[in-house]
């Protein structure tokens, strides 16, 4: 059997969708409904229920799943085994972090390390979720977060502060009102409802008028630069804005903390070593910027 048959059957199997799939290989749809057609007839059997646009494994399909995964690791296993043997200064490194890092605060940390190690290429993946590094579906994941997974290893950055932000239009007619709740707000919607500063908010607002609900600090941050209202935003984010000012008399509220992580296999690879040593060093050095002290 094919080992890239399985690799386009599982990335089928757990997306869930042709389309899913699609996007996880990198690959168009028709490539990825071609290869699982053809797989079904070698097989010659069904491996999905095709409904409403999904693609659900029959009992032959998740039987096939659960050893094409066991696979899936073997492979996944040896290359990171085989990577961290590497001793050149030399390759690509895929790094995952989040869209706010990677605007405001992590280019010049990419072209400080590009000038000091020309010879290694980067790849940066923005993605608000955590890729999965036992996968290789990123080498280095620079992120927030209260609790790096066990099989990771790195280290701790420094905290992530957030505070109160009003633009210079919107506080020159709003600014005077002492009650938090009578501001217009910009907040969270559902999915960041874990985060601190969420919390923070619904514990000193109440009953906000909250006029947008974003998935995104950018949203929020875009928001407040229109003078919609008062938003919650990293401190590295909004800090060096200039036409937007923290709110007086608010406290800054701690957050999750900024780690550099990669797999355990991988610590030994040159490439990411130099990587994970160079950025702790940059990224320590900008702690007052992080923590709001900046």
């Amino acid at each position: 059997m094919d080992w890239d048959d399985l690799r386009y059957f599982l990335s089928v199997a757990r997306e869930g969708s042709l389309s899913g799939a699609s996007r996880n290989l990198g690959v168009n749809h028709t490539t990825v409904y071609r290869r699982m057609l053809g797989l079904e007839q070698k097989q010659g059997v069904r491996l999905f229920e095709r409904l409403n646009g999904n693609y659900a494994l029959t009992t032959a399909g998740e039987e096939m799943r659960q050893s094409a995964e066991q696979i899936a690791e073997e492979i996944d296993g040896l290359d990171r085994r085989l990577s961290g043997r590497d001793l050149r200064l030399s390759g690509t490194i895929r790094i995952t972090t989040t869209d706010t890092l990677a605007y405001r605060f992590l280019g010049p940390h990419f072209a400080n390390f590009h000038a000091a190690y020309p010879g290694i290429g980067l790849e940066v993946v923005l993605d608000s979720q955590h890729l999965n590094l036992t996968r290789r579906q990123a080498d280095i994941a620079i992120r927030p977060t209260d609790a790096p997974p066990e099989n990771l290893i790195g280290r701790q950055v420094s905290e992530l502060s957030f505070a109160v932000y009003g633009s210079d239009d919107y506080l020159a007619l709003h600014g005077n009102q002492h009650d938090l709740s009578a501001h217009s707000w910009l907040g969270f919607d559902d999915s960041l409802s874990h985060l601190m500063v969420a919390k923070w908010m619904s514990d000193n607002l109440t009953e906000p008028n909250i006029i947008l609900r974003a998935n995104n600090f950018f949203a929020l941050f875009s928001g407040a630069l229109a003078g919609m209202g008062l938003a919650a935003l990293p401190c590295f984010l909004a800090d060096p804005e200039p036409t937007l000012h923290r709110l007086n008399g608010v406290e800054v509220v701690k957050g999750s903390s900024l780690w550099l992580l990669t797999h355990e296999d991988l610590r030994d690879t040159a490439r990411i070593r130099a990587f994970m040593d160079f950025f702790y060093d940059g990224l320590v050095g900008e702690r007052g910027v992080l923590e709001g002290r900046g």
